[in-house]
């Protein structure tokens, strides 16, 4: 089996490349002053940016895990959630958490097909 990782950061590669898989690493907004709304937009935006930089697309998602800082914002982020994916939703679980660290509010893990 051949691994491509892609995207090097300090920590981590943004996106892997494995078994006919893309694996998108934990990804936050980079203004995290930004609602939920707005900070789901932006983070989906940069996963499709890592996805379309290793050739596949957020048509090919089929699971996501989420995890908030505060379920109250949910519908925010599920309405931008549905705009952004159309028909094409990936499974998902949205986990409430207590801090992502830097005002964050949301942080995305995403598997979508190579």
């Amino acid at each position: 089996m051949t691994i491509s990782r892609n995207i090097r950061t300090p920590i981590m590669h943004r996106a892997v490349v494995a078994n006919g898989f893309v694996y998108v690493g934990g990804t936050v907004a980079d203004d995290t002053s930004l609602g939920m709304g707005e900070q789901t937009r932006s983070i989906l935006t940069k996963i499709a940016g890592y996805l379309e930089e290793v050739g596949s697309d957020m048509s090919k998602a089929v699971a996501a895990t989420i995890f908030v800082t505060d379920l109250s914002h949910k519908k925010e982020m599920d309405a931008v959630w549905t705009e952004i994916f159309g028909d094409n939703l990936p499974s998902r679980a949205t986990v409430g958490v207590s801090d992502l660290g830097a005002g964050a509010m949301i942080e995305v893990v995403l598997t979508a097909l190579a």
